[in-house]
């Protein structure tokens, strides 16, 4: 169940309640007995990942698994830099 933020129009006491998506939204302040609870909207405080979790990147627009750092074929291709170290030691 989402916990939800309400916040009073006529006090301003802030409070949190645990509702089921399907209750109907609190209307009556538990301070001063006014009906003038308002939801507030806030950010989840939590991130999924794990396998099967992808974000967007939105500059190549490839998908990627935000728990992959590289691929392990990328890993183990040798750089630039080593290929032409072994071509120059296998010429002379």
């Amino acid at each position: 169940m989402p916990i939800y933020e309400y916040q009073c129009e006529s006090c301003g006491h802030e409070m949190e309640a645990l509702q089921k998506m399907s209750d109907d939204a609190l209307v009556e302040c538990p301070e001063c007995h006014a009906k003038a609870l308002k939801k507030l909207i806030s950010a989840a405080g939590f991130r999924l990942s794990g396998s099967g979790w992808y974000e967007t990147d939105f500059k190549s627009g490839k998908k990627k698994n935000v728990t992959e750092s590289k691929p392990e074929s990328a890993a183990k291709k040798p750089d630039k830099a080593t290929k032409e170290k072994k071509s120059k030691s296998v010429a002379k």
